[in-house]
């Protein structure tokens, strides 16, 4: 019973994280996205096929097949800033944590069709610092680890956010050689974004975002966690509230509606 427990709990906790609302599709370009978030769920799925066959074997042969991995749930928590980029100021009241893949198709839905309402309206008015940290998913999205790299060496040169930009309208062009390129188009110096990239400068700091992500139970992409920024020291904050997926604009403008008011309370 333990075994088939095991299973049970893979099945439940995979369909889980592939479960993703279908959108209808009304141009090409959508078309295309489609198509693209449909492939990912579709190794996603093979993957699962794959550790239930592994499963079944150890059943068969008499082993004790693996307990299925338990999901860090979400809760409220302390969180620095660290080193990583944002938008804003730093001291804004409210703090939004973005963990993003850049080959994700959700996470390019997010930086379309929500990300520039929430700077417009939020960020540009100093009431929410916008802050970016990576979650490179390689078992689906191979080139998504040196995307993460090339944003972070362009960071170095002040240039997080304009590489960011560039890799997500160009997101089916992210192989190194595309990387370099994107670095010549926002005018950074090519020697030093090279030996950056090449180097993998930034391989521990982008591990230390996934580990911190799994601890705050981010187990897909895009993850977000909000909360109020300490006002005596803005470098933390207190993340409460957890939002899953590429969700709605509706979804964060009243989250974060809600924690400006408590910050309003407070005061």
């Amino acid at each position: 019973m333990k075994n088939s427990y095991s299973i049970l709990g893979i099945l439940i906790i995979s369909g889980m994280v592939l479960a993703q609302p279908a959108m209808a599709a009304s141009t090409k370009q959508e078309v295309i996205e489609l198509k693209q978030e449909v492939a990912a769920l579709k190794e996603g799925q093979d993957s699962i096929q794959k550790d239930l066959e592994e499963i079944k074997k150890l059943l068969e042969e008499g082993g004790r097949a693996p307990a299925a991995p338990t999901a860090q749930r979400f809760t409220p928590t302390e969180v620095s800033i660290g080193d990583a980029p944002y938008l804003g100021e730093e001291d804004a009241v409210v703090t939004l944590m973005e963990f993003s893949d850049y080959q994700c198709p959700f996470c390019s839905r997010h930086y379309r069709e929500v990300m520039p309402t929430l700077v417009k309206d939020y960020v540009e008015s100093g009431k929410l610092k916008y802050v970016m940290r990576e979650n490179p998913i390689m078992s689906l999205h191979p080139q998504a680890m040196a995307a993460s790299q090339a944003a972070l060496c362009a960071d170095d040169q002040g240039k997080y956010w304009e590489m960011h930009n560039l890799i997500f309208d160009n997101q089916r062009e992210i192989a190194d050689e595309n990387l370099k390129a994107h670095a010549e188009t926002i005018g950074l110096d090519l020697a030093a974004f090279d030996e950056c990239l090449d180097s993998g400068k930034y391989e521990e700091q982008i591990q230390d975002d996934l580990a911190e992500g799994r601890n705050l139970g981010i187990r897909g992409t895009p993850g977000f966690v909000l909360g109020l920024t300490d006002p005596e020291n803005p470098n933390e904050a207190n993340m409460t509230q957890f939002i899953n997926g590429a969700q709605s604009l509706d979804t964060f403008k009243r989250t974060i509606d809600d924690l400006l008011e408590e910050a309003a309370g407070e005061g």
